[in-house]
């Protein structure tokens, strides 16, 4: 993506180029602030409910208690409006001075001159980037610099019912399914939960559109070493067909020949009861699994079908929106918060999450997190898209719209690829 300033932040640095000047003139105020001499507040917007929000309340909760120089107030706004207020807010000049982004949505931030880059306060509040999983950080890393502090993954995984395997013969002693990691073993394993089974039970819980296929998908298609569908310039098409084809091909036959339950009203109520033998989705879910009665269940990364371990992913980051003033002792503080918050990802885990250090996997408490171990090592095996800020037009207007078909044999894959790489070009031509 080409690094730029948006409209939006072209009107905001117009709008206040007298307080920028007096900014950058060095006030006494201003480097008191700088300083640490003075307490900092700093108005914090997130997106979560449910889990998600109380651990980061509680995480807020904490670094106010161990900073008595930083005050960060959390305001929780509603997940299907964060976004279009937080870019109009921020276009008002009436932004937070930290905010939540997916990295997936970190490229329109960036191109609307939403958000700022990260390394002047990040040098300043002493952040060491290397600390981070670097797959992850590349993610928020845009012609090399830092336009976001990844807290997380939260990857697609595998979830298996583990009374149902060990009744089907597939559950070894150690708890794990017995499962040969490959495209063939894998059909393999669910001919033998189709057989041994109730017919009542299905063997593998997933979606018949949209999301779950589509991770799928994206996840078979990037361990055949498939191309990003985009260009690396961002303005064309690049979908590898073969590829792409190999990999839905695999996935309709999963539908076709009846792994898959036709019609599911609700593929995760499908496993919850029981009556499902794995499914495949985000670790989100893990959290809603522990709370389940009575469900004996395991966590693992999705299978090798292919060459090289890949699925698909998106990460929870902290963001600096671009504010009136740019001070550099709240940015220098938010950046305090944000890679704290990071530090202890073993409270942000207990969702699901993978964190985003390295170090923290090491420590007791997420150690005594159950399942969590067991799929953390995806954090490095996420194939994240490339930084077009077309990537949602271009999942839902192409990819969802022509697999949607395959997945219900009305379109083959070969002419869903074709399709797609249309449908792409148009929608980077716009």
């Amino acid at each position: 993506m080409k690094k730029k300033i948006g409209r939006l932040a072209l009107t905001l640095l117009l709008s206040f180029s007298t307080v920028l000047s007096a900014c950058s003139g060095g006030s006494n105020e201003a480097g008191k602030s700088a300083a640490g001499d003075e307490k900092v507040t700093l108005s914090f917007w997130t997106l979560f409910d449910g889990g998600d929000g109380a651990n980061m309340q509680t995480l807020v909760d904490e670094f106010n208690k161990t900073h008595p120089n930083i005050e960060v107030k959390n305001t929780k706004l509603a997940w299907g409006e964060y976004y279009t207020k937080l870019i109009t807010a921020v276009g008002n000049g009436n932004g937070p001075d930290i905010g939540i982004s997916h990295s997936s949505r970190l490229p329109d931030l960036i191109d609307q001159g939403v958000v700022t880059e990260l390394d002047t306060p990040a040098t300043d509040a002493g952040v060491d980037w290397s600390t981070y999983n670097q797959n992850l950080l590349d993610a928020v890393t845009v012609e090399g610099q830092h336009y976001a502090v990844p807290i997380d993954t939260h990857p697609f995984i595998m979830f298996y019912n583990k009374k149902l395997l060990k009744d089907a013969g597939l559950l070894g002693e150690d708890g794990k399914p017995i499962l040969e990691q490959s495209a063939d073993g894998f059909v393999s394993f669910l001919q033998t939960l189709k057989e041994k089974l109730p017919a009542k039970t299905t063997p593998f819980a997933l979606s018949n559109s949209n999301d779950d296929p589509y991770r799928l998908w994206w996840s078979l298609y990037s361990q055949l070493g498939g191309n990003d569908v985009v260009s690396d310039d961002l303005k064309s098409a690049a979908i590898d067909k073969e590829k792409g084809i190999k990999a839905a091909d695999y996935v309709q036959k999963l539908y076709t020949e009846g792994y898959i339950k036709k019609n599911d009203p609700d593929f995760y109520k499908n496993f919850q009861s029981g009556t499902a033998a794995i499914i495949m989705t985000g670790v989100w879910t893990t959290g809603t699994w522990e709370s389940t009665k009575g469900l004996e269940f395991g966590a693992m990364p999705i299978p090798k079908f292919y060459d090289k371990e890949a699925t698909w992913g998106d990460s929870h980051t902290i963001v600096l929106p671009l504010t009136k003033d740019e001070d550099p002792a709240k940015r220098k503080a938010a950046m305090v918060f944000a890679d704290w918050v990071a530090d202890n990802g073993q409270v942000w885990a207990k969702a699901g999450h993978i964190p985003s250090k390295p170090s923290v996997l090491e420590k007791q408490e997420f150690k005594d997190l159950p399942y969590r171990s067991d799929y953390s090592e995806v954090a490095s095996v996420v194939k994240f898209s490339k930084h077009s800020t077309k990537n949602a037009q271009i999942r839902d207007q192409a990819a969802f719209k022509f697999l949607n078909e395959v997945w219900v044999n009305k379109m083959t894959p070969a002419d869903a690829m074709n399709n797609m790489e249309t449908a792409i070009q148009k929608i980077l031509s716009e």
